[in-house]
């Protein structure tokens, strides 16, 4: 990997050593490059934040890969002047073409600086703008001289329509966004001219708009007090001055097909009903008819969706029109794919069906066949080499609550799905045939405006048997006492996991949480204490003879983004999850347990071979059964520049591993203890390029092992940041979409 590394540099290195001379060269005489651009406050002033300002210059020196070299600028730079040659037509489109230092954007950009730091209540705001040429390049400081920043002495709020002082002085006065001995801001002044219109047009003021709001700001000369008065003119300023504004009723709302070959709407009375936010005989509501849109625009059955309001002749009422085209109810897609499973080929196929519109109330039924093949290498002592795999799942997802105790306005106010699901996978393998029957019942809500959505998995039953096993794996992993493969043997016996768990996602700017909790079997272990039912000889309850899970788990992931500039981001996260067995279960199913490293983990290690604590492999191979866990924990540390074109590349340091809560023989160093937790942690680093295509991303990383807990200090595997080993030590990871 260093040789690698010192390749790469090397490489950088002679190209922005024979570039960087020439990276005026397409600069046209008497013009020079723009170099550098900094923003900076003269004083302290903690209220300033100058790097948040810079979005206000006009122009921006060229990018910077890693924020540290111009390898765009000087890609073009390498290229020659006859475009007729495609080298350099490549080259320059590769590149990026050499920013010229223009002296009216720069002067443009001081006004506009000067003008936010006044509209952020620094009405002597000045800013210089200093230009240093050096040879044909250009360095630009934009100094910011903030002064003595303004604050609010008294607020008024004069209102000429008598009706809208009522109901602002009902039930406005502690929402208002000004307050006295605020610092004077211009964004909040407009903030409360749209928040008092919001409340105006959702209270029947259809015709109202926020230039009916002025504001009148008085200062006495050299107080850095402001006298604000808000200003609400009548609608007609210009007449008398207590002309009313208009509140308006909806009168009538009526529905129509969008389709002009079927005049029928395909959708039952009620799901209109429940979908339009604007009701008859109320006052019209400008959020009411966003949701309406909204509503009608999340029914997949809808196509499209059209609401036209009519004024009634003179009179202060509103007819709405609400058109509708629906969708083709039903249709038939076929997807082929290859397989890869550790170098065994194969193939598979999927047919789905898919109704948008099951009982005319955009109910979405699908129903996916679907079959797959794989050949299977280097088994010994099995009859068949070959893997296959049927499955068929049926799902009708509702968009709205099926739920006999959700309110008729609980319904309106939230954007709800409830999906029923029901599944059956057939896989037959040369060592085992199992089989495995799903049943689900989620709810997925949230509320309209808000940034955090819900998921409640009312009912999760997986059924997992096994028909078939052979007698080399029964002899060889099941049957044998001495074998270390408990959770092998636990996984391969029937088994009942009843889930129930909740979901809880936010994402707003930077920042995105997503968390889940989830338990199985107590409900059945409930039952069994109180039938007194017998346990069998290993101390289980069974259901129907069969045994069931009982356990515990819970998830969180945390992701903040911190972005440097326009094309440069540091990205930060950790994930932590864990999971107790308890009760009927001494042993987490395997589906519920935590595997660690690959793509979107610790990326020096591949997928699945890292862990858990200092445990390792015997003989040094991977085991998939063996290395899991039932704790994880994800620290990552990511730095993400966009290079060109669609290509952005990424340099990367993972941290974290897998853990077992209890002890067990076939997994020794494995369990958790927190005064260990520093000496378990794995380490890795790389570097990553990713392809942005628009819908999808492709990513490619190359991980490289740092530090490595399964061996002990001292010694050299412990270490491969200080002891590289190139070939022992990487991982290259495909993938589709960013790690977190």
């Amino acid at each position: 990997m260093y040789r690698l590394l010192r390749i790469v540099v090397s490489v950088l290195s002679t190209v922005s050593l024979l570039a960087s001379c020439s990276s005026t060269r397409y600069v046209p005489e008497g013009q020079t490059l723009l170099n550098s651009v900094k923003v900076k406050t003269e004083g302290e002033y903690p209220m300033v934040n100058a790097a948040a300002l810079r979005s206000y210059v006009r122009q921006r020196p060229n990018s910077k890969w890693f924020s540290a070299i111009r390898l765009p600028l000087y890609t073009y730079s390498l290229s020659g002047n006859d475009n007729t040659k495609w080298v350099n037509r490549f080259l320059r489109g590769l590149g990026e073409a050499p920013v010229i230092y223009d002296s009216v954007k720069a002067s443009l950009s001081c006004s506009d600086l000067c003008q936010q730091l006044r509209n952020e209540g620094f009405l002597q705001a000045e800013v210089v703008c200093d230009v240093r040429h050096r040879g044909k390049k250009t360095d630009v400081t934009y100094i910011l001289l903030p002064g003595q920043p303004y604050f609010m002495h008294s607020i008024k709020y004069e209102i000429a329509d008598s009706c809208i002082a009522r109901l602002l002085q009902h039930s406005d006065s502690t929402q208002r966004l000004l307050h006295n001995g605020m610092r004077f801001d211009a964004s909040l002044l407009d903030a409360e001219r749209k928040r008092i219109t919001a409340l105006l047009t959702d209270s029947g003021y259809y015709r109202f708009h926020k230039e009916f709001i002025t504001y009148q700001a008085d200062t006495a000369a050299g107080s850095p007090l402001i006298d604000l008065t808000l200003n609400l003119s009548p609608f007609r300023p210009n007449n008398r001055p207590d002309t009313l504004h208009t509140r308006y009723v909806m009168r009538k709302v009526n529905y129509a097909s969008g389709d002009p070959t079927d005049k029928r709407i395909r959708l039952r009375p009620q799901v209109l009903n429940e979908c339009t936010h604007i009701a008859e005989g109320e006052p019209y509501s400008a959020t009411g008819l966003k949701n309406t849109y909204n509503h009608f625009g999340r029914l997949q059955a809808v196509k499209y969706t059209n609401i036209s309001l009519t004024q009634v002749g003179q009179e202060p009422l509103l007819d709405c029109d609400i058109q509708i085209q629906t969708n083709k109810p039903s249709t038939i897609s076929f997807q082929p794919e290859g397989t890869n499973t550790a170098g065994d080929l194969g193939a598979a196929a999927s047919l789905t069906y898919q109704n948008r519109n099951m009982f005319r109330g955009s109910e979405v039924l699908s129903v996916e066949l679907r079959g797959a093949y794989e050949s299977i290498r280097g088994l010994e002592g099995y009859s068949g080499q070959d893997f296959t795999e049927y499955s068929m799942e049926t799902r009708l997802q509702f968009p709205r609550f099926i739920f006999p105790f959700i309110s008729h306005d609980m319904r309106r106010q939230l954007n709800a799905t409830s999906e029923v699901s029901l599944a059956y996978n057939l896989q037959d393998r040369p060592e085992f045939h199992r089989r495995v029957v799903s049943a689900i019942w989620r709810y997925r809500w949230n509320k309209p405006g808000r940034h955090d959505r819900y998921q409640l998995d009312l009912f999760d039953l997986d059924y997992v048997f096994m028909p078939w096993i052979s007698q080399t794996f029964r002899q060889e992993y099941l049957d044998n006492e001495t074998s270390r493969n408990a959770i092998l043997r636990y996984n391969h016996e029937d088994l009942f996991i009843t889930k129930l768990g909740f979901g809880y996602t936010y994402a707003k700017g930077p920042l995105a949480v997503k968390s889940n909790i989830e338990t199985s079997g107590n409900l059945l272990s409930a039952g069994a204490k109180l039938t007194s039912a017998e346990k069998d000889n290993q101390g289980h309850y069974r259901l129907f003879n069969i045994a069931f899970a009982q356990y515990v788990k819970a998830d969180i992931d945390v992701v903040r983004s911190i972005d440097i500039d326009r094309q440069n981001q540091v990205v930060l996260h950790i994930g932590l999850g864990i999971a107790y067995p308890y009760g009927n279960s001494s042993i987490l199913p395997f589906e519920k347990r935590y595997l660690a490293g690959g793509a979107n983990s610790v990326s020096g290690w591949s997928e699945r071979s890292q862990g858990q604590g200092k445990y390792k492999e015997r003989d040094g191979r991977i085991n998939f059964i063996n290395q899991t866990g039932d704790m994880k924990l994800d620290l990552n540390a990511e730095y993400r520049t966009h290079l060109f074109w669609k290509l952005y590349g990424a340099a990367f340091i993972d941290a974290g591993n897998i853990w077992t809560l209890r002890d067990y023989d076939i997994q020794p160093g494995g369990k958790f203890s927190l005064k260990d937790l520093p000496s378990q942690l794995a380490v890795s680093y790389g570097l990553g390029m990713r392809f942005n295509l628009g819908y999808f991303i492709l990513r490619f990383d190359l991980g490289m092992k740092a530090i490595n807990p399964a061996f002990e200090q001292g010694e050299d595997k412990h270490y491969p940041i200080l002891h590289h080993n190139f070939s022992r030590d990487y991982a290259f990871h495909f993938a589709v979409g960013m790690p977190f």
